[in-house]
């Protein structure tokens, strides 16, 4: 059996994290999206297809040519958009065999893998997928049940409980047949829940398998902060392979990788995550659900709680990082301060693909992308975003979203006087 993970798209509402990346290679608890993806498949299948289009050469570096013993093949996705027409593309890869497709930016355990196969093979199914109940399924499309089996696939119902598609499923080779007879959708792409139900209407057999465990579908930035959260608080032990110097205090679980210096002074309260060969203090305080990446340096007077700092990237002093997001190679000057709380403790909004969203947290600070340098005393608004390679000068109040490439000056206006002799 194959397993095919759907990496095509470009991520464009967790920009600009996704500025020149596709999305299920950025990093959580120090670990691409994709790759809890493929752990999860790795019991179950000999051999993984990947559909790639957007900076795929990228997620081919990334993940080489092999996982666990078992070869990768990327497949170019066909022109068009949509979760069928991702599909379809595996076809030949796929040949006669019964095959299981993964959304590649989703995060699940692998007990719905399990759930899945089990009632693909106990229905003799010719398509199976992995429902959840919420009990608001305004931004889901609601999943019909019969016992195990799947009466219809519905347009999101608004406010009300149910099951929900998660973006896993099982097929027979029978599934290419419906895709080929499915229309454009509404919103111009060709849907795999059309498919779906093509299938019952032609009188084929569709089960669904019930999970009850964790799943985040990862499409806005406070999504990866969400995730990284359970991840740290579920998964992390507590494994120091680094050196922590005399005066240094780690509270576990706190996980530190190979060549990682914990310099005197630090205070690490856990679960936090370190990658290898970072520098960590003297004098900081990290607290609990950060993840610091690989080479990173959070150094004096540093304050690090409940975020994300990914590889290469440092707050070396007089920083505090709050509930935000910091993409690689990016430096934060003495004195960059990152807000996360709005002085009335309403929830904090972000604008997504031009338009303003409830982010669902009365706490989210910066998202900052990748190869992003601050200067001294910097501070940035809640919410607010600044796009790759961005340069934000001294001194300057980030209160508006910046543009990915853009370099941000104060500019102030100065009085000169001569001192006179009294």
């Amino acid at each position: 059996m194959k397993g095919v993970i759907l990496a095509a798209g470009k991520g464009e509402r967790l920009r600009p994290l996704t500025d020149d990346r596709p999305k299920v290679i950025l990093k959580v608890a120090n670990k691409p999206i994709i790759e809890y993806v493929l752990e999860n498949l790795d019991p179950f299948v000999d051999e993984f297809v990947v559909i790639v289009r957007y900076k795929k050469e990228k997620l081919i570096e990334v993940l080489g040519d092999e996982f666990n013993g078992k070869p990768i093949t990327y497949v170019d996705q066909l022109p068009g958009e949509g979760t069928a027409k991702a599909i379809e593309s595996a076809k030949e890869h796929v040949g006669e065999e019964e095959f299981i497709v993964v959304n590649g930016d989703i995060y699940f355990d692998v007990e719905a893998i399990k759930e899945l196969i089990s009632v693909f093979r106990r229905e003799n199914a010719d398509a199976a997928l992995v429902v959840k109940e919420f009990d608001d399924l305004s931004h889901f499309g609601m999943v019909e049940t019969e016992g195990s089996l799947v009466k219809a696939v519905r347009e999101k119902p608004g406010k009300v409980r149910g099951y929900a598609n998660l973006g896993i499923y099982a097929f027979k080779p029978i599934v290419f047949d419906f895709i080929e007879k499915t229309n454009l959708s509404e919103r111009g792409e060709y849907e795999i829940t059309d498919t779906l139900n093509l299938m019952i209407e032609g009188g084929k057999k569709v089960a669904c398998a019930v999970y009850d465990g964790y799943w985040n579908d990862i499409g806005r930035p406070w999504n990866l902060l969400e995730l990284n959260e359970y991840i740290l608080k579920n998964k992390l032990k507590h494994d120091v392979r680094g050196t922590v110097e005399e005066g240094a205090v780690l509270i576990p679980p706190v996980e530190v990788g190979e060549g990682t210096v914990i310099r005197s002074g630090a205070y690490i309260i856990g679960p936090v995550k370190i990658g290898r060969n970072s520098r960590i203090g003297p004098n900081c305080f990290i607290r609990p659900y950060t993840s610091i990446g690989d080479n990173c340096h959070v150094g004096n007077a540093v304050e690090v709680k409940n975020s994300i700092i990914m590889d290469n990237s440092n707050a070396p002093h007089l920083n505090y990082v709050g509930d935000s997001i910091i993409g690689e190679n990016s430096n934060l000057g003495a004195g960059t301060i990152t807000a996360n709380l709005r002085h009335d403790r309403g929830n904090i909004k972000v604008e997504i693909k031009g338009k303003l969203e409830d982010s669902g947290r009365h706490k989210l600070g910066a998202i900052i992308g990748h190869g992003v340098k601050t200067g001294i005393n910097v501070s940035i608004y809640p919410g607010r975003k600044i796009g790759s390679g961005s340069l934000i000068g001294p001194g300057v109040v980030v209160d508006k979203n910046v543009p990915a490439g853009t370099l941000v000056i104060l500019k102030q206006e100065k009085v000169s006087r001569v001192r006179g002799d009294g």
